[in-house]
């Protein structure tokens, strides 16, 4: 049995799987409603069953030379440059300097957005000529096959989330780890969020548990915590946008959660929150790209504050940012209208809200420059 086939549930496809799995899309009916859906929002409500077969023969004509994992990402480079042309003002990125090509890295996020928080890092990577990453997303994402099939053909593994009872979270996790650790092994660099979900309210901190499920593989091996974390080349990553295309909504999910104690998900709620941050606008975006870490803490906790601290500290403030938090030397008057105006489009029971999750990251870059 080869190394690989021990995660062949949870990792990305290999280039021999790439073919199958297109022709598995292509006959998705699912897949192909949706595009009709988004494409044609009108005709797909009364020709849908004569759109599909229209859909299929151009998925065809155009995966017609997709062959392996890299042509997958020629594929959605090319969608990246369509997509950050349309709806955004510009990506920066800071830090690439950091990086040595043919090392691999695991990269730790704070995570604003499902798709574009990964995907935007990888086209830093790919555009500097560097390997892009192996993709953490968790199985709440992946209800529908044909979702899992564009996330493994992506270069996605899958964090089984839906895992249930101690004994079944516990193998899920080991295997996590395990996959994590010869990834980085074998050349192949790792993106996962500092946290399971994403930061709502703006404040970006890092779950200790996260680092500890990385050290289950170290833990079996006996080797102490400060000394097999080193061994992962961390790298902390910050990703700021100017305006969170899914600002109401999470404003409106933690003012319910304020009021009631709880917050019902809609069944596709998750997949309406990928389509929003892909298509909504961005403003300007920036990915800051940290120093590995050369100091590792001996405990998760101690690890997690100086992630925090290093992300915090990070983060590229944008106007949005700071007239939320009550600042506005140095900014324009537009600028000053263009956020008034996002705000004040929102119901007015949520605004309050949304300033403060716009502002979230000014106080804590103020208290990590404290530290």
């Amino acid at each position: 049995m080869k190394p690989a086939d021990l995660f062949a549930d949870i990792r990305p496809y290999h280039d021999d799987e790439v073919p199958a799995a297109l022709e598995r899309l292509m006959n998705d009916d699912e897949l192909l409603a949706a595009i009709a859906h988004f494409r044609f929002p009108r005709l797909s409500r009364f020709l849908g069953v004569l759109l599909k077969p229209m859909i299929r023969r151009a998925l065809h004509k155009r995966w017609a030379l997709v062959r392996s994992v890299r042509d997958v990402q020629t594929e959605v480079a090319h969608f990246m440059e369509q997509m950050i042309a349309s709806t955004t003002q510009g990506v920066t990125y800071s830090g690439l300097e950091h990086l040595e090509s043919g090392k691999s890295y695991l990269f730790i996020s704070n995570h604003r957005d499902i798709a574009m928080d990964p995907a935007f890092v990888n086209w830093g990577l790919y555009k500097c000529g560097l390997d892009t990453v192996r993709i953490a997303i968790g199985d709440n994402l992946l209800r529908k096959p044909c979702a899992t099939e564009l996330m493994r053909l992506n270069k996605s593994f899958i964090v089984k989330r839906s895992a249930k009872g101690p004994r079944e979270m516990m193998k899920a996790f080991s295997e996590l780890s395990a996959y994590i650790a010869h990834s980085l092994q074998e050349g192949s660099s790792i993106w996962i969020a500092q946290k399971e979900g994403r930061a709502k309210d703006g404040d970006d901190r890092t779950d200790p548990a996260i680092l500890k499920m990385f050290y289950m593989a170290g833990k079996h091996q006996k080797i102490p915590f400060a000394d097999y974390m080193q061994g992962l080349n961390i790298v902390p990553v910050a990703i700021s946008y100017e305006f969170d295309p899914g600002d109401e909504a999470k404003a409106r999910e933690l003012v319910e959660r304020a009021q009631s104690g709880s917050y019902e998900k809609g069944e596709f709620e998750d997949i309406d929150s990928i389509v929003a941050g892909i298509v909504g606008f961005k403003g300007r975006v920036h990915v800051s790209i940290g120093s590995p870490l050369s100091q590792i803490p001996d405990t998760p906790e101690a690890l997690a504050e100086s992630l925090d601290r290093a992300i915090h500290g990070q983060y590229r403030l944008f106007p949005s940012n700071l007239l939320a938090a009550g600042e506005s030397q140095g900014i324009s008057e537009a600028e000053r209208q263009q956020f008034a105006n996002r705000i004040a489009a929102m119901p007015s029971e949520l605004q309050s809200t949304a300033r403060a999750m716009y502002a979230r990251p000014v106080l804590n870059q103020r208290q990590s420059l404290e530290n």
